[in-house]
Parts: structure tokens; C-alpha cells; sequence
């Protein structure tokens, strides 16, 4: 079941730099939200601690509140690893498993949560390939290699592969910027058929798309090099792109910086 994300607070650093500073975003369940925002600004590392992911680099760390329903994944007692499944994240660049067929790409989360039984796991595989609107395309071939794909099979086979532990938090960082025109569409249809399914963030730089597939937007800035990246504006996505409330989200919307 798709569950609410909310963000109180939340600051992360690299070390001793502050990368983003006191994040306020509350994601409601079954919505797509795009983060927007010039490079530097802070959106992938927001994403990032959203599942406990930025933690894992040396010398970060995250301050604040961070909620899923209501429970704090940051609390001292909470289970990191299943944060991390409950939360799923499709990366920038399609990162199959080379070495894996394209079966076992899709349950490779499934055999290290301990399951084991064949029956199940076909079943979980046809399930999420179907949902990632990749089963007709691959079903013959399940057992050839995962990085013998295209690009934007390759990037549904990563999308199967999170959804196939049933997350109920799905982020997106920038999914479809290695992918051509016509993959990019097959992705941005997959979010809207998701989303009755899952709660969706996405980091993109294409404002189209983030018109397009989102039904909020959060916009992300920073002052000037160096300075941590701090939330502007988060609105309906419509209003966002067609009367922002800040001169801000305006210009960078309308190109005239970032």
C-alpha cells in the first residue's frame, strides 16, 4: 500500500557541507512529485536520505524528521534494511545486474529477502515485468542476460526489480536522462500506471517531463555556489508551471536562470 512521505526539517550534509537545509515536504500516497531544480541544488541528495542512502557515503549525515505514515525512519531503532525495502529507488543510469539473467534481476531482492520457493518467485517475476509493461517483450528470454537489453528495457527491468519487493515508496532519480525520446515515453506512461500502486518522487532536469507526469512540484535552489540547497516552492504542479508564487521558481521555469 502506497504511504505518505514527509519531510520536517530534514538537513543533510557531506562532512562539514551542508548540502540541503531544513527540507518541509509532505508527499501524499498514489501522487507522482517532481523535484526541479539548476545542478547543485540539493534534489538528488534529498532523495537520497528519503531511504537512507545518503548515510552510506563516509563523514554524511542527516538531520531532521523523516516520516513514512507517520513512523520517523530515522529513529535509532528503526531497521535500515527494511527502510530500504519498504522504500525502493531507480537510479539515473540502468543498472542491471550484468552478470544476471533477466529473471534473476527481477527477484534478486526477493532471494536476499529470504525467499526461496521457484513458484514464487516466477510468479513475483511475471507480476512486476507485467507492471513494468515489460512481460511481452522479455518473457521468451528470461534467462538471457539483463545487460543484453536496450537502454529503456534495461531501465523497466531496474523499475520491475524495485517494485518486485513491493515497496510502497518509489523514487526516481532522474530515470530517463541516458534514455532516447521514444524510451522516455514508455517510462513516463509506467508512472502514471504506478502511481495507483505506489507513492512516486522523481528527480528530473526536464521541465516537460515534470509538467507532464507529476502531480506536484517541489522546487529546489540555492543562493549561490557553495550555499546548501533549501526548498522554494512546492504547489500543485499546474500552478507551479503557470503562476508560481515566487519570482524565483518563475525564472528558473522560464530559463531565465539555472
Amino acid at each position: 500500500m502506497a504511504k505518505r512521505v514527509e519531510a520536517t526539517g530534514v538537513t543533510a550534509y557531506y562532512g562539514s557541507f551542508k548540502a540541503i537545509d531544513s527540507i518541509n515536504l509532505r508527499v501524499e500516497p498514489k501522487t507522482v512529485t517532481a523535484l526541479i531544480g539548476p545542478s547543485g541544488c540539493g534534489k538528488s541528495t534529498f532523495l537520497r536520505a528519503v531511504n537512507r542512502l545518503h548515510e552510506v557515503l563516509p563523514g554524511a549525515r542527516v538531520e531532521g524528521s523523516l516520516t513514512v505514515d507517520d513512523e520517523n525512519i530515522y529513529d535509532k531503532d528503526v531497521d535500515v534494511t527494511a527502510v530500504r525495502r519498504m522504500i525502493g529507488m531507480v537510479f539515473q543510469r540502468p543498472n542491471p545486474f550484468p552478470t544476471m539473467s533477466i529473471f534473476d534481476n527481477v527477484v534478486a531482492g526477493l532471494k536476499l529477502n529470504g525467499v526461496r520457493r521457484k513458484s514464487v518467485l516466477q510468479d513475483a517475476a511475471e507480476k512486476a515485468l507485467r507492471s513494468a509493461n515489460l512481460w511481452d517483450e522479455v518473457k521468451d528470454r528470461l534467462g538471457k542476460p539483463g545487460a543484453g537489453l536496450s537502454g529503456g528495457q534495461q531501465q523497466r527491468l531496474c523499475i520491475a526489480r524495485t517494485i518486485a519487493v513491493e515497496p510502497q515508496v518509489v523514487l526516481m532519480d532522474e530515470p530517463c536522462s541516458a534514455l532516447d525520446p521514444i524510451s522516455t515515453l514508455a517510462i513516463e506512461e509506467l508512472m502514471f500506471q504506478l502511481k495507483d500502486l505506489y507513492t512516486i518522487i522523481i528527480v528530473t532536469h526536464n521541465m516537460q517531463q515534470a509538467a507532464r507526469v507529476s502531480d506536484r512540484t517541489a522546487f529546489f535552489s540555492i543562493e549561490k555556489t557553495g550555499d546548501p540547497g533549501r526548498l522554494i516552492e512546492y504547489d500543485n504542479t499546474q500552478k507551479i508551471f503557470n503562476n508560481p508564487s515566487e519570482q524565483k521558481t518563475e525564472d528558473y521555469i522560464t530559463g531565465r536562470f539555472g
